[in-house]
């Protein structure tokens, strides 16, 4: 079974930047996608971003500006940078892949931005 692991969390102040990574624990083949999910505390899991195995992307409305996603399907790595970080901020981000039509997800790093 594909793992994916995410690093990259951890406190930060707001205003600030992070690098979110995931990779998956072995080379894998048929990857379609790879995206950002979070999931806030009392809130429900919501898509960030999303990279397709040809390179396009695409973010959720409220997610423009300040979320940029990378990652090469042919490597099984996905990356998130974040700038301006603000407190609503504050989730579990998760990776998510979708193999040949099947979901796999992290388990989640968090990201905790203190004001």
């Amino acid at each position: 079974q594909v793992q994916l692991v995410e690093s990259g969390g951890g406190l930060v102040q707001a205003g600030g930047s992070l690098r979110l990574s995931c990779a998956a624990s072995e080379s894998i083949s048929g990857v379609n996608a790879m995206a950002w999910y979070r999931q806030a505390p009392g809130k429900q899991r919501e898509l960030v971003a999303v990279i397709s195995s040809g390179g396009s992307t695409k973010y959720a409305d409220s997610m423009h500006g300040r979320f940029t996603i990378s990652g090469n399907t042919a490597k099984n790595t996905v990356y998130l940078q974040v700038h301006s970080l603000k407190p609503e901020d504050t989730a579990v981000y998760y990776c998510h892949f979708d193999i040949y039509g099947r979901d796999y997800w992290g388990k989640g790093t968090l990201v905790t931005v203190s004001s």
